[in-house]
């Protein structure tokens, strides 16, 4: 049983930091007002739990845990993601060996930093992204004016050769021709929305999952909660329906043969996008329960032609969140293992 000195305990209560202190068995054996906050869980129903039954998912290392209690070396790490009660959490947190009278515990602080690193991370990405799509844009002009003239050239090549078995292969430079030429015009996208009109999104969503229904493994489910409230919005239909469209194909490439695909729709109150808030926004979640995202390419997700998928061409995504920016939303994506989970923002008041 550690006891911790009642001055100790009101000068931790009133820190606006988490507190949290573990034996050496890593059970938590106090936490203090803002640590109940950002477990979600009140001070009698975690204390003496292990810290890992608590938390589903951490990017933290545990075993530097272990070496705290080992070596009396502290640690601290500026970004560790943490998924408690199905919240992805991003935190800075530091260790520290101390002792309460005659036991020695570890001392965990950890500081909520979400907010800061989603605004600096949409802007950096924001930037990044146009860097990318113009590069994308530039290198796709370059390539698509010399290859009209190749399939040009080959098809009067073809009219010119006397046998069929030689007319095989233009016929192989055409097709090859026309299947880069394709690629290019995924890559280049449409820049702008069309005619918009005043549609309820749930008629989107429906016509993406009438679609994905046709092809659809036996063993992946697609369930459906939404929010009957949701204001008409102006839309540009066809372009919003590739864009989900795109994500949930991803998702039901990633589940491979089974799995569920959630789509809820909700509203959201006072949303950042692109430096402006809005105090009213249409929230599409899809939501899958496959593998998650590797970490190593999580930052650069939505950059065109990258992909954690086998012969994925790493196109769909950069394409949906162009055509979501077209109508003045954002993409967020949260993903831990077993659970990713794609956000779409569209605004329905300033």
């Amino acid at each position: 049983m550690v006891m911790i000195p009642e001055t100790q305990q009101s000068l931790l209560n009133n820190l606006v930091s988490s507190v949290f202190v573990l034996d050496n068995d890593l059970h938590i054996k106090y936490l203090n007002p803002a640590g109940e906050q950002l477990l979600g869980s009140s001070s009698p129903r975690v204390l003496d739990m292990r810290i890992t039954d608590v938390i589903e998912y951490t990017t933290l290392d545990l075993s530097l845990l272990a070496s705290t209690i080992k070596t009396g070396q502290g640690f601290t790490d500026n970004e560790v993601s943490l998924v408690i009660d199905d919240r992805q959490l991003l935190v800075e947190i530091s260790a520290t060996l101390t002792n309460f009278g005659a036991d020695t515990c570890i001392l965990i602080e950890a500081r909520q930093i979400d907010l800061q690193k989603k605004i600096s991370q949409e802007l950096y990405q924001h930037v990044q992204q146009q860097a990318a799509q113009e590069l994308v844009r530039g290198l796709a002009h370059e390539i698509k004016n010399p290859l009209g003239g190749l399939r040009g050239a080959a098809q009067l090549l073809e009219k010119e050769l006397p046998t069929a078995e030689l007319k095989e292969f233009t016929g192989i430079i055409i097709e090859q021709a026309d299947r880069l030429r394709a690629l290019v015009d995924r890559l280049l996208g449409p820049q702008k929305p069309g005619k918009q009109t005043i549609l309820n999104i749930h008629s989107v969503i429906e016509k993406v999952k009438q679609l994905v229904e046709f092809d659809l493994p036996p063993g992946i489910i697609i369930e459906r909660d939404y929010d009957p409230s949701i204001p008409d919005l102006e839309m540009e239909p066809d372009l919003l329906q590739q864009a989900l469209l795109n994500i949930i194909s991803n998702a039901i490439q990633i589940l491979k043969q089974s799995g569920t695909i959630k789509i809820i729709t909700r509203t959201a109150h006072q949303v950042n996008i692109q430096g402006q808030k809005y105090r009213l926004c249409a929230e599409i979640k899809i939501i899958d329960n496959g593998p998650g995202i590797p970490e190593h390419i999580k930052d650069t997700l939505f950059y065109p032609m990258v992909t954690a998928r086998v012969g994925g061409t790493g196109l769909g995504l950069s394409i949906a969140q162009n055509l979501v920016k077209q109508h003045k939303g954002k993409i967020e994506c949260n993903s831990w293992p077993g659970h990713t989970e794609f956000a779409i923002y569209l605004p329905l008041r300033k």
